[in-house]
């Protein structure tokens, strides 16, 4: 087994910083060691098949991208990246590990739901990968299959208070799933926006001539995300479940989080950095069909009624514990371009897996969260929360080897035509620019990603069987 000697740089962890040399033999982690110091009488980096040179660096976990939807079918048309291509780009982008999400459809076995997505993603993954288990039609039998998902290494399940006729549950579905959620310890995920809802506004809309994306934000008010939210929390309280709400956007909703936690229920929030940079004004209102580039559900905010720095606030304070992408790309001809004269018929997604490291990582550069915090964010809460903590998150020895150098002294510029490898047609992220730069990115010690050649390989990725969360035990 090879060893590597990653040197010179400043390790960073979600509780602190120090310069350290990573020894990697094999996959995983053997030692930190004080620069320059010797193991066993031998000067290491002599004794190494490797050295990486990580001087003025930062070495941190591989991220980990707790929400994506790879080949999902959705709208008429399926997401534009497949296992092989979106976990190749997440490399670029320093994320070693995604969690995606199998569906079980209506009338459908939840047993074959998971096993579609299994032979999906075997052999095409270029990083590792473990599943989530969206539930979509609550049954007696569902319900029990729903039992043995820990045993297949799935421990967390997504239901939807959106999107009637597709993936929508009702009160009673979701009660009888949280029941489940609290008898086996597995997590409840939730899309927490009024669904019924929001489709009497849209379609009101449509008839008033109102057909453009930007509309499609004025039909997902902020008020159907806050009312959600609170529902999904108050039938979690009642049965006791564990409530994890994905995509996080309104300032509103995102409060009812911080109250639950405020009395001690176990509620835990996500946002994407969608939330925390575009707004409904500037990217969703862009002339023409323009928006339709950024739609997606939760959708974009207003900048004017602050939701974006609230978004970052609540990062800061752990109102948010966890930052993902809800990767779920569609390119805009022959996809989003179904929707054109009624936003309604837009694929709901944006593709950020590439770009979600660096795009945090400004967020430091701005001051809006500390070094530690964005390793927190990114890896090592997202390890703890979905149970692969000690393997994934954290480098130490025993770890795995997902390792990312990451340089701030660097830049990045995100674009269709400069850092792009999502099988996409446009960048949501065009013009964006980052002060730091993904230069190497080991994954289980194999080096993957240096500077701008990629070495990794289509089925280097492993499935993971997935503990349960270590905030809930």
């Amino acid at each position: 087994m090879a060893t590597t000697l990653i040197s010179g740089g400043t390790v960073v962890s979600a509780t602190g910083r120090a310069a350290a040399d990573v020894l990697v033999d094999g996959e995983t982690v053997r030692a930190l060691l004080q620069p320059g110091s010797t193991l066993l009488g031998a000067d290491v980096a002599a004794s190494v098949d490797r050295v990486i040179d990580a001087t003025g660096k930062y070495v941190i976990p591989g991220g980990i991208d707790g929400h994506t939807h790879m080949q999902l079918p959705f709208g008429g048309t399926e997401a534009s990246d497949t296992f092989e291509t979106g976990t190749r780009a997440a490399a670029w982008g320093g994320t070693t590990t995604i969690i995606d999400y199998a569906v079980q459809t209506y009338g459908q076995r939840i047993q074959d739901g998971l096993a579609a997505w299994h032979e999906k993603a075997a052999g095409n993954c270029a990083i590792d990968y473990g599943f989530h288990q969206i539930v979509g039609d609550v049954t007696s039998e569902s319900l029990l299959a729903m039992r043995g998902l820990p045993e297949e290494g799935v421990t967390s399940f997504k239901m939807f208070m959106a999107y009637p006729g597709v993936f929508y549950s009702d009160d009673a579905q979701i009660l009888q799933a949280m029941q489940v959620s609290r008898e086996t310890g597995m997590l409840t995920m939730m899309h927490a926006e009024n669904g019924p809802a929001i489709d009497v506004l849209a379609q009101q809309l449509v008839d008033q001539g109102k057909t453009d994306p930007y509309f499609h934000g004025i039909a997902r008010a902020w008020e159907m995300e806050e009312e959600a939210t609170h529902r999904a929390i108050m039938l979690a309280r009642l049965t006791g479940a564990p409530l994890y709400v994905v995509h996080m956007s309104a300032k509103q909703a995102v409060a009812q989080v911080a109250w639950a936690r405020d009395q001690g229920q176990n509620v835990f929030g996500e946002t994407c950095p969608q939330y925390l940079y575009l707004s409904l004004e500037e990217q969703l209102g862009s002339p023409g069909f323009e928006g339709a580039k950024w739609v997606c559900s939760t959708p974009l905010r207003s900048r004017a009624e602050g939701h974006q720095d609230a978004m970052w606030q609540a990062l800061r304070t752990n109102d948010l514990q966890t930052v993902a992408t809800d990767h779920c790309p569609f390119c805009m001809k022959d996809q989003k371009e179904l929707g054109l004269g009624d936003f309604r018929k837009i694929p709901n997604g944006i593709g950020s897996v590439e770009h979600r490291m660096d795009l945090m990582y400004q967020g430091v550069v701005a001051g809006h969260i500390t070094l530690e915090r964005w390793v927190e964010l990114t890896s090592t809460t997202p390890a703890r929360m979905f149970g692969l903590y000690g393997t994934k998150g954290v480098i130490q020895p025993g770890a795995d080897a997902d390792i990312v150098v990451y340089d701030p002294a660097g830049h990045t510029s995100i674009g269709y035509d400069a850092t792009h490898h999502m099988n996409m047609d446009h960048s949501a992220w065009e013009g964006f620019e980052i002060d730091g730069h993904v230069d190497t990115v080991l994954s289980r010690g194999k080096v993957i990603v240096d500077g701008n050649s990629y070495l990794g390989a289509k089925g280097d990725g492993r499935f993971l069987r997935r503990d349960l969360s270590q905030y809930l035990v």
